[in-house]
């Protein structure tokens, strides 16, 4: 019997998350098995036709998002119209909490009957506590990346599964800086230094101006220097804009393959806070995490949050091993400041907080066997 799953993710790291998921299913279904969904490229590519583009959903920040306001509640009525017309035997939600809780919300007043899923925990121990108790009222089951996590939702009754970071399966680590440096024809005294702007087109049009001053600031001293930008297609359009007439030595660079051996090859990093930081940080590459969100934004996560720092590597050693440069830190002069730094001292104690990360088998395996199992309790 084919089983057919409805997944939904609304940024490109959820998409990954996804494809992993899907090949992990179709593993153990041995091919039978439906898609059904919204995604981005890479679960396109293992056989899922989008109901529409994720980039449409993909904006983070309260004051951000107001403008998107409209779109994103079409497409959720669009999301809860296509699940009543297909009728999946279970419906799983990646990350994109806010949008995420929406969609399980309108299907429970359905009482359609289909099993509730959601991967990537929301932050209770970080902010909203109250998530934890609300969480049940919806989902039927939670899949946590990090470790420690399910104990915020036991005791409201929610069946929890630790699968691990999905990093730890994504390969950051297994990139090839000799196949990089060939194919850019890069000396030995080259210095690469890669620039990852974020996924979301309102984290590039405000870090990308920052990063480029940055990087000619960094050229004067460093005349060898080579920038490296890897991609994804829900902003590439925005980022070779953005890079038009710029004299500083550099490439655009789309796919994991390519990230990952720019990874290989990089001798220092500068990246938007998130799970990137994650697979620097596994390829061992000396990096700094930088961000802004727009002032109203930033005050509101300022008296919201219950955390020292943005960096989960940070967080787990609960120090700062990776250096943050938040909104008014996020300066030419300090990011210069610290990627100079990084090229003299480039050693990051980190492993300690990667193995606290991985789970006893990958995290697409566990997720694949759980998902069967609920919709078999079903049948």
């Amino acid at each position: 019997m084919t089983l057919r799953v409805y997944l939904i993710a609304g940024e490109p790291s959820g998409d990954l998350l996804g494809s992993r998921l899907m090949r992990a299913l179709k593993k153990q279904t041995h091919e039978q098995i439906e898609f059904m969904g919204v995604g981005g490229e890479t679960m396109h590519d293992e056989g899922l036709k989008s109901l529409f583009d994720i980039r449409d959903l993909a904006v983070m920040g309260f004051f951000e998002v107001l403008p998107s306001i409209p779109k994103i509640l079409r497409h959720l009525n669009e999301i809860v119209a296509d699940i009543q017309k297909k009728k999946p035997d279970i419906v799983m939600t990646i990350d994109s909490y806010s949008f995420s809780i929406r969609v399980h919300k309108k299907l429970k007043k359905l009482n359609l009957g289909i099993p509730h899923v959601h991967c990537v925990a929301p932050q209770v121990w970080a902010w909203k506590a109250g998530r934890a108790k609300i969480l049940p009222q919806y989902i039927d089951h939670l899949f946590c990346l990090l470790p420690g996590e399910e104990k915020y939702f036991k005791p409201y009754g929610l069946k929890t599964t630790f699968i691990g970071h999905p990093v730890t399966e994504g390969g950051a680590d297994k990139g090839s800086s000799k196949r990089f440096r060939q194919k850019y024809n890069l000396k030995k005294s080259t210095q690469v230094l890669v620039l990852l702007p974020g996924s979301r087109k309102n984290e590039v049009s405000r870090l990308m101006p920052v990063f480029k001053q940055a990087c000619e600031q960094l050229h004067k001293t460093h005349p060898h220097l080579f920038v490296v930008i890897p991609s994804v297609k829900t902003v590439t359009p925005i980022v070779c804009e953005m890079l038009k007439h710029w004299h500083v030595p550099h490439t655009v660079v789309l796919g994991e393959k390519k990230r990952y051996d720019a990874f290989a090859a990089a001798d220092v990093a500068i990246a938007a806070s998130g799970t990137v930081s994650l697979e620097l940080a596994l390829a061992k590459v000396p990096h700094l995490i930088a961000y802004r969100v727009h002032p109203i934004t930033g005050w509101l996560a300022r008296k919201l949050l219950k955390i020292r720092f943005a960096n989960l590597i940070n967080l787990l050693q609960n120090k700062e091993v990776i250096p943050e440069l938040l909104q008014e830190k996020c300066t030419v002069q300090n990011l210069v400041r610290t990627t100079e730094k990084l090229f003299q001292s480039p050693d990051q104690n980190v492993q300690k907080s990667l193995d606290k990360l991985a789970g006893k088998k990958l995290p697409s395996e566990t997720m694949a066997q759980v998902l069967i199992h609920i919709a078999k309790d079903e049948e």
